[in-house]
């Protein structure tokens, strides 16, 4: 399939959920200890996707303030019904399974509302929560039954179902079991369709790397019993070559003219082995055929990138930062000042460095393998720079401040620094995520970050660093890269980002 570009949402942007409205599209994605929470995205053509927002906006819509890296929000699934949005998510080792809803996707979205067992007591305990509909109205969650604390922590109990009353938010009965694959490891990701008076289940298995894989099954009734379909996994990169793998973890949804889509996760990994993804996890598209016998296929997930894009920002007092920018584990305008000096985007760092689960950093995803970042920054009054980080283990980052300008990359708490002096306060920081070079028509890594600065029109290259070090597969994050500023003693003063990329 060509015509619908593939990856459909770059960057960090896994688990996708999608809904049609009429003949518009909305779509919500994962983003774990990052807020503002949940983008949801919208098209009314499956092509172009306009961010219009997200749901939580809010302190406290989300307990990511004090998660552990990789926790907070997990799988969202996004229905519209009667007019009103639904998005159910469990907020991972934060408050729980929640359900949000609002009128307007691009919000205001509810506080949430926590989902309880029957007695009202605690969270259902599971991940990946899915909400439907039986012919009486009443919601129906199900869910992957992850146990994420006490004893039991780490323990799959399968896919799991109960029936909600969604004006208490308490569970009717106790969970039962469902239809949980085919053996392959962590089934989650469920999806309930009714299609042409069949209840149709939908999920994931293998894990979400190189073994991902969609696989469905069907019943009369939501609750089953559920029959195995013939041709799972109906989709998964397994065991292939094909350029976009770990395809997994997908939603059903009619398309333009009628067509039925499955959007999905999968990652662009590259080296020899093709084993490091340096984006993460990304939102990808394929379509659906069905068939006679009334069971659907899919096609493989191709490639078919974008083409390059350029983001110049520029900061101003009366134009508030755009959605694309996230901070781990609070928002962006709590650190965002724009307003003590027009035109700049000032920082005060509280003592957190970015080795730190919540630093002073606001930045924007990286969604071009070869992507180059610049950025003026003053550091009179402190120090500071631009860096890529996967989390607070993994991270480079070109500095300045104090007569000194750092290149640094930090690579499970193995670091290693490239100083050079400098007379000047005022500095342009570049980190450029280039194609690594081809020996025997082999690259031995995903890709190279050059680290440098431009002080006085001078360019100062300080650095190369293997870019295999900033992936999915050797971070072990949930996430991606996000390139952004950031502030680790006194005060500093950004100005001109520029960002452009392809990936070619």
């Amino acid at each position: 399939m060509t015509d619908y570009p593939n990856p459909l949402v770059p960057g960090f942007h896994p688990d996708p959920s999608a809904v049609r409205v009429g003949d518009t599209w909305y779509l919500a994605t994962s983003t774990f200890e990052y807020l503002p929470g949940i983008p949801i995205h919208r098209s009314t053509d499956f092509v172009t996707w306009e961010l219009i927002g997200h749901v939580a906006t809010r302190p406290g819509q989300l307990g990511v303030e004090d998660v552990r890296t990789a926790g907070g929000a997990w799988a969202p699934t996004l229905r519209h019904r009667d007019g009103v949005f639904h998005l159910v998510v469990t907020d991972a080792m934060g408050r729980g399974m929640l359900h949000f809803t609002a009128t307007d996707p691009a919000g205001p979205w509810s506080d949430g509302d926590l989902i309880t067992d029957s007695e009202g007591r605690a969270s259902l305990d599971g991940i990946d929560p899915d909400i439907a509909w039986d012919a009486d109205g009443v919601a129906i969650i199900t869910y992957s039954g992850l146990i994420l604390g006490g004893e039991g922590a780490g323990r799959h109990l399968g896919i799991l179902q109960a029936r909600v009353d969604l004006d208490t938010h308490r569970a009717l009965e106790e969970p039962r079991s469902l239809w949980s694959g085919t053996g392959g490891q962590f089934p989650e990701a469920p999806h309930l369709y009714e299609i042409d008076g069949r209840w149709y289940l939908l999920i994931a298995e293998g894990g979400t790397e190189r073994g991902h894989g969609v696989s469905i099954a069907r019943a009369d009734r939501p609750e089953g019993p559920f029959e195995t379909g013939p041709a799972n996994p109906i989709v998964s990169a397994r065991s292939t070559i094909r350029p976009v793998q770990n395809t997994g973890h997908g939603d059903l949804v009619i398309g333009p003219d009628g067509e039925w889509l499955c959007v999905l996760l999968g990652v662009r990994p590259r080296s020899m082995t093709r084993a490091f993804s340096a984006l993460g996890r990304e939102t990808f598209v394929t379509r659906v055929q069905w068939h006679a016998d009334g069971w659907p296929t899919m096609e493989p997930v191709t490639l078919n990138p974008r083409s390059g894009t350029r983001v110049d920002v520029t900061f101003s007092p009366e134009v508030p930062l755009d959605g694309e920018w996230i901070t781990p584990r609070r928002l962006p305008t709590e650190l965002a000042d724009l307003t003590t000096r027009p035109g700049w985007l000032v920082l005060r760092a509280d003592g957190s460095s970015l080795d730190d689960p919540r630093p002073v950093f606001v930045g924007r995803r990286q969604e071009h393998l070869t992507q180059s970042t610049s950025l003026d920054l003053d550091c009179t009054a402190g120090v500071g720079g631009l860096a890529v980080r996967y989390d607070e283990s993994f991270h480079v980052e070109v500095e300045a401040g104090a007569g000194r300008i750092v290149a640094r990359a930090n690579v499970a708490g193995l670091v290693q620094e490239w100083a050079a002096s400098v007379d000047s306060d005022r500095v342009t920081l570049h980190i450029e995520s280039r194609r690594p070079d081809v020996e025997r028509g082999f690259a031995r890594t995903s890709d190279v970050f050059h680290l440098a600065a431009t002080v006085d029109g001078r360019r100062i290259d300080l650095a190369e660093v293997d870019g295999r070090f900033l992936s999915s597969e050797t971070a072990e994050s949930f996430t991606g890269r996000v390139v952004g500023v950031y502030a680790r003693e006194g005060r500093v003063d950004a100005a001109h980002w520029t960002s452009e990329g392809d990936d070619a």
